[in-house]
């Protein structure tokens, strides 16, 4: 990184721009090397300048429209939360429409449930479940825009064709898209299209820079907390300190002293400030008096691992999965190895934290903001003030961040009250204290695991889980290893809590991929075999099974794959001295993936110096935005394996901002190499597989580091590594 001295002139300048604090810059740009940003400028070529707006739109279908010069219009329906799908989902009908991307505009789309059949962010779903639609309604306008030009030419349809926005006939004749929109649009629906074959993709496959990256690095208002209307009033909301108390009273005199501040009021066990300012919202909050007292019990984590160790002991016979005979297998066995593994509550952590906007009138009711879910929040909303769905119109923004915790509306439900209660325009607002500690919460879970072996193989294996609030279910107990070990069963107890939990990134396989991996690791070396070999061996004898058992969720052949890509690039068992490797491979909504660690020593310390990645997610739609979902979530799962810890004591949460929790830093991240496989299948999900494998590939690279197993997350604590 290049050092150059700051003149007393600018350091100032500097401290005014950040409002008289003082601003510290993080050298992220400065701090890569430049041969590295050199090659990944390269990876893309230089964002081309908007299409010029045309003077008439014509609507082909719900998802696109096409001017009278050429440029399309094509809605991206699911909302975005940084997972790329506002420009991978109008790739698709772009590619079948045979337009040239320069042409094409993409816009949010609001919520249309009668237009759209899936408006969310969730499951790593929104290109697996749109694929055929989408392809669907680029191939329709297509079609509809050839018969136009058939028509008037007096040809056949089927002897005309199309490049890139422009409709070729059979005796040379060719008209652009624009020049016969108008009349498109009034052509008969076709009831059947012609698809693309694969190897004919122009646009799928190729790299498309981000639609809003532009209006990203140049800070327009695309999040939701950019959100400004006229009239609005900003709220702050204060809610119990802790789960389980409720409001008994409190005093506003001091928070309505506030310059700014419009008015206080009471909804539940909560009360909201509103004013003209997040500021002076915020600080009238800080000056309400309130006290409470005791409604449900106040839970304890140690409360929580009682429970859930005796859940782990409880016995039923309630299976998700049960396959042979598991208590004669462990009966017969020579020996059956037990592991216990755990992990705790995690917020959510959002960069954007909660916000929403929503405008109660006597004739509709308006919601704009960061939502995973819009038409949940919206049938929420019309229960809440009783009204009917058709009286509320939802529109959405980009979110910084949603990870699950984006799909719980009780954000978007809070400004709908509080709206309907000052009859006023509301932008809630979330301060990352409220973010933290008035989150929905990753569940503290417990796997326990027992294997049998019997002349040196496993012959029965039984999976016990002991969870807060949930169970994993009947899907996720149909992956790997159902199908490659003939006794197996699979078990699960949940404790009910008050404290909020739901998905969070990756749910059930976030932890349990590591927990899985972690035991198959061990097995390997009690059968004194390398844990590739095992691997392979067990999907090997999963083959014939998963061939005819439609309930196995993966695929072991495509598993095999990844991990023959993986370890190839990786030179598994190849590398120098000093470097120690840990291998996952792990099946999660819908896509195989395999990651490799290479940790290394520094003081004593492992360090994880890199990860290799083999995934088969089908069809790449988009590789940049691909490689980067699947950069983000094994960084995501690293940091939070290493770092993320998450306590409560009474029902009050154990952090309320970054000062004490901790998450992974810049310089702890390793360099992350991609690879995929190759594929005609359909694609499937990107935004989670790379996360529950990446925790496994580290703790199992740990060991051989150091000789430390991992059986508890997070890996460091103040006691020091797997302290």
């Amino acid at each position: 990184m290049e050092v150059r001295p700051m003149q007393r002139r600018s350091f100032f300048k500097l401290t005014a721009a950040a409002g008289g604090g003082m601003l510290l810059g993080f050298p992220w740009i400065t701090g890569c090397k430049q041969e590295e940003k050199a090659k990944k400028a390269a990876k893309l070529a230089p964002p081309e300048p908007p299409p010029e707006l045309p003077e008439d739109w014509y609507d082909m279908n719900v998802y696109l429209k096409i001017g009278n010069n050429g440029v399309a219009t094509i809605y991206s329906q699911n909302p975005e939360i940084g997972q790329n799908i506002k420009t991978s989902m109008p790739m698709i009908v772009a590619e079948e429409l045979d337009i040239d991307w320069r042409k094409v505009i993409v816009e949010q789309a609001g919520l249309n449930t009668e237009g759209f059949k899936r408006q969310v962010a969730g499951g790593s779903q929104s290109i697996r479940q749109g694929w055929e639609t989408l392809r669907n309604a680029g191939a329709t306008a297509r079609q509809m825009l050839i018969n136009a030009a058939a028509e008037e030419w007096q040809v056949a349809a089927a002897d005309c064709r199309t490049e890139n926005g422009v409709i070729y006939g059979p005796a040379d004749q060719q008209t652009g898209y624009g020049d016969v929109a108008a009349k498109a649009a009034t052509m008969e629906v076709p009831e059947k299209v012609k698809l693309k074959e694969v190897k004919d993709f122009k646009i799928i496959g190729n790299s498309k820079i981000n639609v809003d990256m532009e209006g990203i690095l140049t800070g327009k208002p695309l999040f939701g907390i950019d959100t400004k209307r006229e009239g609005m009033l900003y709220a702050s909301v204060l809610r119990p300190p802790a789960f389980g108390q409720v409001l008994k009273s409190f005093d506003d005199t001091e928070a309505r002293a506030v310059t700014g501040v419009k008015e206080v009021v009471k909804f539940g066990d909560k009360v909201a400030v509103l004013a003209e300012s997040s500021y002076q919202a915020m600080k009238g909050k800080r000056l309400l008096q309130a006290s409470y007292e005791a409604g449900e019990k106040a839970e304890s984590t140690a409360d929580h691992d009682r429970d859930l160790n005796e859940l782990l002991e409880k016995r039923t016979k309630q299976f998700l999965r049960k396959d042979g005979d598991v208590a004669k297998a462990f009966k017969e066995a020579d020996r059956v190895e037990t592991r216990i593994y755990e992990a705790p509550f995690l917020p959510h952590n959002c960069l954007e934290p909660m916000n929403f906007f929503a405008d109660v009138r006597e004739d509709k009711v308006l919601m704009h903001g960061p939502i995973q879910t819009p038409a949940w929040a919206r049938s929420r909303a019309a229960k809440i003030l009783g009204r009917e769905e058709t009286e509320i119109e939802v529109t959405m923004t980009r979110m910084g961040g949603g990870f699950g915790r984006r799909l719980y509306g009780d954000f978007s439900d809070e400004a709908v009250e509080i709206s309907s209660l000052v009859e006023a325009p509301v932008q809630l607002l979330f301060a990352r204290e409220d973010d933290m500690a008035a989150g929905t919460y990753r569940p503290a879970t417990k796997y326990k695991f027992e294997a049998s072996i019997k002349d040196n193989k496993i012959t029965g294996y039984r999976l016990t889980e002991a969870a807060i609030n949930r169970n994993m279910f009947d899907a996720i107990a149909n992956f790997f290893p159902a199908g490659a070990i003939p006794n197996l069963e699979i078990i699960a107890h949940k404790k009910d809590s008050n404290i909020s939990t739901g998905a969070w990134r990756a749910p059930y396989t976030n932890f349990l991929a590591f927990a899985e991996q972690s035991f198959i690791d061990e097995l390997a070396a009690i059968l004194d075999k390398d844990e590739v070999w095992l691997r392979r061996t067990l999907l090997e004898q999963a083959i014939p099974q998963a061939e005819k058992d439609e309930k196995i969720e993966y695929s072991p052949k495509r598993m095999l794959a990844c991990i023959d890509l993986a370890t190839e690039k990786a030179n598994w068992a190849r590398v120098g001295d000093g470097v120690f490797q840990g291998i996952s491979s792990y099946y999660s909504h819908n896509t195989h993936v395999v990651e490799i660690a290479d940790v290394v020593l520094k003081d004593n310390v492992p360090v994880v110096q890199k990860i290799t990645c083999a995934v088969d997610c089908g069809i790449v739609i988009n590789p940049v935005a691909a490689t980067n979902q699947i950069e983000g979530g094994i960084i995501d799962g690293i940091g939070h394996a290493m770092y993320g810890d998450f306590s409560f004591d009474n029902g009050k949460p154990s952090h309320t901002n970054f000062h004490s929790y901790q998450l992974i830093r810049n310089e702890e991240a390793p360099e992350i190499e991609v690879h995929f496989v190759k594929s005609t299948v359909d694609p499937t999900g990107l935004g989670e597989p790379s996360l529950p494998p990446a925790a496994g590939a580290v703790a199992n690279a740990i060991f051989k580091a150091t000789g430390k197993r991992a059986y508890k997350q997070p890996f460091y604590s103040e006691k020091g590594i797997l302290g």
